[in-house]
């Protein structure tokens, strides 16, 4: 409970025996979500955390897993705070008192407010609450009827209530940031200027509950269902939309962010970009480094290609998908002939040997190791090396270039100058679709269970678990989305959603990431959330209006 608002995620709380401080365990999401934290990863592999100006610096091995969370111990930072706790049975009870809102400022970046000003300052006075939810912002604060007119006058929605102010401005999830000395939050709009819709003194609505488009659809040729299974001696609550992809105006999308593979969103964020009328959250990713961790293809181009041989779904425009277990076979050949094999490809999955990365990847590349050189090549000619110490300082990307990292002792032994060519090739033919998105393990495949998470790298306390689940799938004549919950935190292992899945008649299922980060969104409205808060994710699949995309079929 955060000053009354109800959750659910693992936490663990070791007070203190008069010898050292207590710690507080809690996930990363619900730190960053629902109490403010702005976090950034570190060369190391661990993290940097801030809070209404406390650093938090944590080592890689000060990290723990709380169920498939990341987990901190934030005890001497609420302490210091001075953040009220108390434990009853399996409830913890997390109070930050409400500040006041003391004052309000825009800032721009370059010329005044009114020509681009690009945030809005929240001066308070003390620390707050800072809970972000389906575009919606909650502050812990007390604010005065003035103030919420000016905020109205800014473009945002603001409503006082018992539990504090929230604010919501259509079509904008800013990013949001604490700073202390004093205690402040910052409201980044990302350029969107404050003089935009709604205009001045206009008062922002939220958007209708359910997107007419998709309700013209839900009695024709659109499905969305609700229901209860058992398994065993449990309940589990499925929510699915179906529909057949080849005579249906909605379109199969990926969706992502538009400023490369490094970092995440909210999946409102990631479905308003392309005008989702439904969505579920994708494929595995780093959340501390806020990389991906599988395959993304969109439109022949692979954003991130598949590791471990992990279950995929490959897709093309008005057909039904394929699913397979995916490799992707590269090499580079030089003007010898001989061929020099490739790890991966704008992948957050760091293995020895040497790696590509693209422009798809964002506008430049940082190391992920310790230890890498580099070459880049363009237009198959090597244009430039890079030693461990130029890399380290970062490198620029841009269309039609290829970085090529080597990585713990690997090698990339190529002069300026010298020509290579590139070969890639899928070694199952789900691969060879325009669009595929890797998750794993791969459960049902034309009508078998195939579930074999060991062969699929993923280790034995992630397949025994019990978690949220989310889940994309085929009956043979439609396409579904599904995520699967159980009472409490437990959900079903994988095992017994591959089980339910085949008693529902799905033929073809592959698992995608659970946990916190299980979502669902149908017309505009977030009607699932894994572990009952929205969590940030790096990608999703999205139905989209085939009206409101580029037909994105392969030319003949």
């Amino acid at each position: 409970m955060i000053n009354g608002l109800a959750q659910q995620a693992r936490w663990q709380w070791l007070q203190s025996d008069g010898a050292a401080a207590s710690q507080l365990w809690l996930p990363l999401e619900v730190l960053q979500g629902q109490l403010g934290f702005s976090s950034e990863s570190r060369p190391d592999g661990g993290l940097e955390l801030e809070w209404f100006g406390q650093t938090l610096k944590v080592a890689p091995a000060q990290l723990r897993s709380l169920d498939d969370e990341v987990g901190l111990d934030v005890g001497p930072t609420f302490a210091a705070a001075g953040v009220r706790l108390e434990a009853t049975a399996e409830t913890l009870k997390i109070e930050i008192p409400p500040a006041g809102l003391v004052g309000i400022r825009v800032s721009s970046a370059g010329g005044t407010a009114a020509m681009g000003g690009r945030r809005v300052v929240l001066d308070l006075d003390g620390i707050a609450l800072v809970r972000q939810e389906s575009g919606q912002l909650l502050l812990g604060l007390r604010s005065t009827a003035a103030q919420r007119a000016e905020l109205q006058g800014l473009g945002f929605a603001a409503r006082q209530s018992d539990q504090g102010l929230t604010l919501q401005r259509p079509g904008v999830v800013p990013k949001v940031l604490t700073l202390g000395g004093p205690a402040r939050v910052v409201l980044d709009l990302a350029g969107v200027g404050l003089a935009g819709t709604p205009g001045a003194g206009a008062v922002a609505t939220p958007p209708p509950r359910l997107d007419p488009r998709l309700q013209a659809l839900l009695s024709s040729s659109v499905t969305v269902e609700r229901q209860v299974r058992a398994v065993g001696n449990r309940r589990m609550l499925i929510n699915s939309v179906r529909l057949d992809p080849r005579r249906n105006p909605l379109e199969l999308r990926l969706l992502t962010r538009p400023d490369g593979m490094q970092g995440l969103s909210s999946l409102p964020a990631l479905a308003a970009r392309d005008q989702a009328l439904v969505a579920i959250n994708g494929g595995f990713f780093n959340r501390i480094r806020r990389m991906p961790l599988g395959a993304l293809k969109e439109q022949d181009r692979w954003l991130s290609g598949p590791i471990l041989n992990r279950g995929a779904v490959g897709w093309r425009p008005r057909e039904l998908p394929q699913f397979g277990r995916l490799r992707l076979e590269e090499w580079l050949t030089d003007e010898t002939g001989r061929r020099w094999p490739l790890t991966t490809v704008n992948s957050g999955y760091v293995q020895r040997g040497l790696a590509r990365y693209t422009a798809d990847w964002g506008s430049g590349y940082r190391p992920l190791s310790g230890a890498e050189t580099a070459v880049l090549i363009r237009g198959g000619i090597v244009q430039r090396q890079w030693s461990r110490a130029e890399l380290a300082q970062g490198v620029g990307l841009g269309a039609g270039d290829t970085l090529v990292v080597a990585r713990a002792g690997a090698v990339a032994p190529w002069p300026v100058g010298s020509r290579l060519s590139l070969n890639s090739r899928p070694l199952d033919a789900v691969g060879m679709n325009p669009f595929v998105l890797g998750g794993g393990p791969l459960l049902l495949q034309d009508g078998r269970l195939v579930l074999n998470g060991t062969a699929e790298g993923f280790g034995a306390a992630f397949q025994q678990q019990g978690a949220p689940r989310t889940v994309v799938g085929s009956d043979g004549r439609q396409l579904w989305l599904l995520t699967v919950q159980g009472e409490g935190n437990a959900g079903p292992t994988l095992q017994e959603t591959a089980g339910l899945l085949r008693q529902m008649g799905l033929r073809d299922a592959l698992n995608l990431d659970g946990g916190g980060s299980t979502g669902l969104m149908v017309g505009g409205a977030m009607t699932v959330l894994g572990r009952g808060v929205s969590a940030s994710i790096h990608n999703g699949l999205g139905l989209v209006p085939r009206d409101s995309v580029a037909d994105s079929s392969p030319t003949p």
